[in-house]
């Protein structure tokens, strides 16, 4: 049986729906699929070669007609490029906006019946940008449009379904991690570089963006570190980095 091409589009970004998306085009890829990322910038996960795993780069033209570079637009026709060229079978999209969006006109411009879309959701489509009034409208229809709809945890696919109605089949895939390549272990000399024998170490990994209240983790670690002598580590970026 011949195995689908796919084309994954998501933030390339040290965010988790990036992660969980590239860590899905790999696993699909192991199975034989023919995986396409369609993305700003190559997702950094894939910095070394894949088998089955192809980039193809979403250039935004800049034009001072354009307030605001035409992100979803530029992503829609190069989503249908590569679905000409490349045969793709499915869309696969992270982020119902602006990702959904593109697949949606990507797959109108090739024909309903050429392609399949799915949608998943994470957590700021549903409870921050989707609530918004002027994307309201735009969010609810892209979920009803898609073909499938999965979210990454059974809150979401609740919250959901008691935001936008419908009661359509949301299918829930909670985010994972390979436990093949990521097992507990520890390595003292890389310890060594971040806190003393003595001192605990604790860590978050996030972007750093008001909504996943990075403040919150240092006012956390504060009261631990008045009781238990102890470092934080920061990983990741965005603009609550200073």
């Amino acid at each position: 049986m011949k195995m689908p091409a796919i084309g994954i589009t998501c933030y390339p970004t040290q965010g988790g729906s990036g992660v969980v998306a590239t860590e899905l085009g790999l696993h699909l890829a192991r199975m034989g699929c023919e995986v396409h990322f369609i993305a700003t910038h190559l997702p950094f996960r894939l910095e070394s070669y894949h088998q089955n795993i192809f980039y193809h780069p979403v250039e935004i033209p800049q034009y001072p007609v354009f307030q605001h570079p035409p992100y979803t637009l530029s992503l829609a026709s190069t989503m249908h490029d590569v679905a000409l060229r490349c045969g793709l079978d499915i869309l696969h999209v992270h982020y119902a906006i602006p990702h959904a969006a593109g697949a949606y006109l990507a797959r109108q411009m090739l024909g309903a019946d050429r392609i399949k879309l799915v949608t998943t959701l994470h957590g700021t489509d549903i409870t921050l940008v989707g609530q918004e009034p002027s994307y309201f409208p735009i969010t609810k229809f892209l979920i009803e449009q898609s073909d499938a709809v999965t979210a990454v945890s059974g809150f979401l696919r609740d919250e959901t379904v008691r935001v936008f109605g419908g009661g359509r089949d949301i299918e829930v895939i909670p985010n994972f991690v390979d436990a093949r390549l990521y097992t507990p272990q520890r390595d003292e000399n890389v310890r060594a570089r971040f806190a003393a024998p003595a001192e605990k170490l604790l860590v978050h990994a996030s972007n750093f963006r008001k909504v996943k209240n990075p403040r919150a983790v240092v006012e956390v670690f504060a009261r631990v570190a008045a009781i238990v002598p102890s470092r934080l580590l920061l990983i990741g970026d965005g603009p609550e980095m200073p």
